[in-house]
């Protein structure tokens, strides 16, 4: 049979209190330490939001001109050289889409508005269904960082128009 030496009543005397707590301290301040060592490479990626050489953002569906019958329909979003993630989290190299419908690109140094003109995916998403109106449309994709600002350079798709026509 093994034997312990753990008491079988705690000593509760004011000196063994003192030490439990003085070591209690002490694993809190080392273990805060070590998680703000872990966390500070990320935070000095929080204001730099930069995309790397060859990033490119385009729409694999619907193709330029497309003619979509009913208004609602799938947006497949591509990226390449970079990662997709979602938002609040600033790890270099990634971002997140924003889908613009019928506008221009917004200013590449402000967060992108959030309207019915400019959709974000903030989640990590990829593909998106949305419904459109009958008509023409431009569509528009641009990547944005953690907190909705697009890279520096800017990593956007081209713009394609598709045609919406009533079932």
């Amino acid at each position: 049979m093994r034997r312990t030496n753990v008491l079988a009543v705690p000593d509760r005397s004011a000196k063994a209190v003192a030490r439990l707590r003085a070591r209690r301290v002490f694993s809190r301040t080392v273990f805060a330490v070590m998680i703000g060592g872990a966390v500070l490479p990320v935070a000095a990626f929080a204001d730099s939001a930069t995309s790397p050489p060859g990033a490119e953002e385009y729409i694999i569906w619907p193709p330029d001109g497309a003619v979509i019958h009913g208004g609602k329909l799938w947006v497949r979003m591509g990226l390449r050289n970079m990662g997709v993630c979602p938002k609040g989290v600033a790890f270099p190299n990634t971002g997140h889409h924003h889908l613009l419908i019928d506008t221009d690109l917004p200013a590449l140094d402000q967060e992108i508005p959030s309207d019915r003109n400019h959709l974000h995916f903030g989640a990590g998403e990829t593909d998106a269904r949305i419904e459109l109106p009958p008509g023409k449309h431009t569509l528009q994709l641009v990547l944005g960082d953690h907190n909705h600002v697009p890279h520096t350079p800017p990593v956007y798709s081209k713009k394609i128009t598709i045609t919406v026509q009533k079932d």
